[in-house]
């Protein structure tokens, strides 16, 4: 089975047992007790340091959960992918059930959508302003040089075409999000 290196937050949910389950089994159990950032976000700090710390080679780094539940919660985890491009150079991509989402900077970028884990839908989304000019290839419905923006227009339920690799660029951090298999 599965043992995390370690847990870090304020524990202010966790069930005592709980905690005391994961401490006997040999986790660092880290509290952060700053109520200013998410648990997800103190946690990426603290990984951050470790990585460091132990001059570990990494790509990227992948949260499993953050995206079901309560959606202040989602929420929370989405403006972590903001505070995490100045905790780590690395990517930090979130994934739930079937879900992925992933916070582009901007500029231009090329995902490969041909691995057979990508699911039907895909989906760019403004999160924390607009985004003045967006354009895309390797969709089914792309954009070119359009606004993203709430109450204007937001690209959801969005498919892929033959070629199996997207491009994007964006002026603005974009959200872009898909299905997963």
């Amino acid at each position: 089975s599965f043992l995390p290196d370690y847990i870090s937050g304020d524990f202010d949910s966790i069930q005592p047992e709980v905690k005391e389950y994961y401490k006997v089994k040999g986790c660092e159990l880290i509290e952060t007790m700053d109520q200013d950032f998410t648990d997800f976000t103190k946690c990426l700090q603290i990984l951050q340091k470790k990585i460091e710390k132990k001059g570990l080679q990494i790509d990227v780094i992948v949260a499993l959960g953050g995206l079901g539940g309560r959606f202040d919660q989602t929420m929370a985890s989405v403006e972590t992918l903001f505070h995490a491009t100045n905790i780590t150079p690395f990517p930090v991509i979130v994934i739930q059930e079937c879900s992925l989402i992933y916070l582009l900077q901007p500029g231009k970028h090329k995902l490969c959508v041909d691995t057979g884990l990508e699911g039907d839908w895909c989906g760019l989304i403004p999160i924390g302003n607009s985004c003045e000019s967006v354009t895309t290839t390797g969709l089914k419905w792309n954009l070119t040089n359009q606004v993203l923006k709430f109450g204007t227009l937001i690209s959801t339920s969005n498919t892929y075409d033959d070629s199996r690799i997207v491009t994007i660029e964006t002026d603005k951090p974009l959200l872009w999000t898909m299905a997963i298999k």
